[in-house]
Formats: C-alpha cells, structure tokens, sequence
C-alpha cells in the first residue's frame, strides 16, 4: 500500500489527490474513527490552518468527515503548528490537526495531526488512515466541493470568535509563561512573517512584552504564503535590519515552527548556530541535561567540533524534527533542532516553534548582555558540498563494496576534521554525496570522484 504520511504529515497539491476535498474527508472521518475505537467515546479535535486559499475548503472537508463520524471539532482559524500543538494538550483535546504546507508555496497543502501530548501522530494510527483512504476513495463522492461552500455570516463570526479565544490563550502561554522573564524594552526587532501563520501572531506577542517591532511580508492574500520571504528568503530581512539598526532580526516560514536569525550586523544565523548559542546558555547554567544536544546528519561538523571543545556531545538522527524529538525523548535531553531552523525544548513545547526560540535566543541576548553577533562566535562552520547523483537502484551502500572502499579511504583522509554522509533522498532516484572539511576544494574533488563511482555502479544510465 502506498504510503501518504511522511516524516511532516500528508503534502501535495491542493485539489490533486490525496488534497482533493473527498480524501481529506475521509482523513477526518478514519481519523475520528480510530480516536473512538481507543476512547470509546466522542473525541473532540482541534484545527488550524495558514493562510494559504486552499486552508478553509480543506478544514471544512476535514470538519465534515470527523462530524460525519460523530467528533465535536474547534476553529482556531488561522494558527501556527506549535500553536495547534500547544491547544491539543491544554484543551485538552484528542487530537490537534494543522492544515498547512510549511515552507512550501501556495499551491501546496499539507494534513498535520498532533496527539493530546503535542507529539505528531503515531504510525500506526496513519497506516490505518492510508487503508481507509485506499479503501473508501473510490466509492463515495465528496459532499464537499471545490470551490468551497462559503459560511454565512453567523456561522463566520462565531468561528472568528472560537478562534480569536484560542489565539489569545496560546498568547498567554506564550508571554506569561515562556517570556515571563523577557523584559524586551528598548529591544528593536525585525519580524518577517513570510505572510503565513505568525502574521498576526508574531507582531502582537513581542510588542506585548515590550519590544520595537518592525514587521515585514505579513499581508497574506492566500498566494503569496513564503513567496521571495521568510525562512527561506532573508535577503530583504537582513537588509531591514540594517537599515533599521535593529537588534534581531527574525525569519519565520509558513506555519512557524522554524525560525532563522539575523544578527545586528545583517548576518544570517542558522539552524546549527542558533544551537551553538542556546546550548552554551543552558551548559553555563547546567541546564543542559547530559550535556548533549540532539541534531540531524545534515548539521555541520564546525558544530561538532565547537560542542567537543566544551564536554557537549551532539547526538545526530536522520532528517526530520520528529526523528529529533523520538531521540531526545529517548535521551531525557534538553535541546535539540535542525540547521533549517527548527529547535525543539522538549520541557517546554514538543513541537518546534519559531516564537519559542525566538523568546529564548532574546533571553541569552539580555541575560549574557551581548548581541547575537558576538553569542555566536566561536562556531566556525567547515565548507560544504553536496552533489546529487541519478541512480536506477537504491542498494544500500554497504553491499556495494567499490563504494563502501571509496567512501572509507575519504573518510580516513579527512579524518576528525571532515565528515562524508551518503545517502539516498527520500522522495526522488538520487544519491546524495555530501562531504564536509578544511579546505574547499579538496572536499570538492572528494565529492566528484565519489560521484562518478555511485553513478557508474548505480546510476540511471547503468
């Protein structure tokens, strides 16, 4: 059976198949389903969405499906992925569910859904959707069509007024109790909301504890969600701050589970070196549980290295914030993140959220009275390649002896001052050589000859 939930939940193209109105229908439906069955009762879920024009058909053909299988279900409309994940453990509800497509443009949608404890949804549970999904989409038609059946006004306001008390409570949390020792006055912050989820959100937490606030690309039209802005685009962010001689500067993408930094000197800071600067904040307070942060096989191995030079160990997993979750839970450790820009607080949040981080990098800024420029030092990060290679087949490496012999003489060669990761993507027919060290252009000739091995032995043309 064809998988539909990755590592971040279902994602395609809104309208297209498995984000057409009569799929997500039966999501919502199985979904109840299965809550049911466990709680021999009626659930009751939450739901939130960005701002993409695709959000509201969507959560209407996921309300009608849950409702149709006997949920009672709450709007927090337009709402961030930690802020949804924050709503289904406090509510308490029996599930939390984010429409949303994260970094993606417009046209893509995605079906995230949380557990009561603010973890994403066990794999057993989505295996059992993809079954009914498979089984059920041939046989019944959508009563929920494209273009979506607008609300009348009563049942509109009623839902702005659900959501609007869902946003203030997640505020609350925010400011009152993650920022209860953030004094932000005379702070000057640039925010740039990627016109999604943070654009309200955002702005009204930080002026709320007191800081100037700029705040760029927050006008959502329902197309323009991430486009040339955001986590991804920070070259107008980091110009703004310039300009504005601003302390911080701050990148969200869509849902705002992730945030980039940019310090006062227009630099970018980055997954990896916002971990830098948070795990030597809590290492001098021992507050770094084990003294070990958890972070994926893509972090540089600058990090590595820095973390070594102060008894921090770094812990890696494959790409995924919930892979990075499963192991810090694993670990009982305190810290851990993406070089993307998600950073996880497990005592705090189990969901990465961009306003946390932000709340917390602040903190460090005040409390070690420096700037972020100056917090991030000592972190040099190594230079880096990364070439993709078409492949036919993905054998594994290890049975391809002319590779694995190739790989370990590189990895001798670089030594503990470089590192070589191979692997396949997860979505295309590529192998990924991507190598880190010294010196650039030795790394580089690494890389090709490693390349032309994979592309020999396993590539399309084989």
């Amino acid at each position: 059976m064809k998988k539909l939930f990755g590592t971040d939940g279902m994602r395609g193209e809104a309208g297209k198949f498995p984000l057409d109105a009569l799929t997500v229908e039966i999501v919502g439906a199985s979904l109840v389903t299965r809550l049911r069955e466990k709680l021999g009762r009626s659930p009751l879920i939450v739901i939130g969405r960005d701002t993409r024009e695709s959000g509201e058909w969507i959560e209407q053909a996921l309300v009608a499906g849950a409702g149709r299988a006997g949920a009672e279900s709450k709007s927090a409309g337009v709402i961030t992925t930690p802020g949804i994940a924050f709503l289904a453990r406090t509510l308490p509800a029996d599930a939390g569910v984010v429409i949303s497509a994260s970094h993606n443009a417009y046209r893509d949608n995605g079906i995230k859904i949380f557990s009561p404890s603010g973890r994403k949804l066990d794999e057993e549970v989505e295996r059992q959707i993809e079954s009914d999904v498979f089984s059920e989409s041939s046989t019944r038609p959508s009563s929920v069509k494209i273009p979506h059946q607008p609300l009348n006004v009563e049942n509109r306001n009623a839902l702005r007024s659900e959501a609007a008390s869902l946003h203030n409570r997640y505020l609350d949390f925010l400011a009152n109790e993650i920022g209860r020792d953030v004094s932000l006055e005379g702070t000057s912050l640039v925010l740039d909301c990627a016109n999604g989820a943070a654009s309200y959100l955002a702005p009204a937490l930080f002026e709320r504890l007191g800081s100037t606030v700029t705040t760029i690309y927050n006008s959502p039209d329902g197309r323009n969600i991430n486009l040339n802005c955001g986590s991804l685009h920070t070259e107008v962010l980091q110009s703004e701050v310039l300009k504005r001689k601003a302390d911080l500067g701050v990148a969200f993408d869509g849902d705002a589970d992730r945030a980039l930094f940019v310090d006062s000197k227009g630099r970018l800071i980055n997954g990896d070196a916002t971990l830098w600067v948070l795990a030597k904040y809590l290492h001098a307070r021992r507050k770094l549980t084990h003294d070990t942060v958890v972070a994926t096989v893509m972090s540089n191995i600058g990090l590595e290295i820095a973390f070594k030079s102060l008894g921090i160990k770094l812990v890696r997993t494959d790409v995924g914030d919930k892979y990075v979750l499963d192991e810090l839970l694993r670990l009982g450790a305190s810290l851990g993140g993406e070089q993307s820009g998600h950073v996880i607080f497990p005592n705090l949040s189990l969901a990465g959220d961009g306003m946390i981080t932000t709340l917390n990098v602040l903190r460090t800024m005040k409390e070690e009275g420096k700037t972020l420029e100056e917090l991030a030092r000592g972190f040099q990060t190594f230079p880096q390649i990364l070439v993709n290679v078409p492949v036919k087949t993905k054998r594994p490496f290890s049975e391809v002896a002319s590779i694995q012999s190739a790989a370990a003489e590189i990895q001798h060669i670089l030594g503990s001052q470089g590192r070589l990761l191979l692997r396949y993507s997860g979505t295309e027919p590529l192998a990924r050589v991507m190598i880190e060290g010294e010196n650039q252009p030795e790394i580089e000739a690494h890389a090709r000859r490693l390349a032309s091995l994979i592309e020999e032995t396993l590539g399309s043309s084989v």
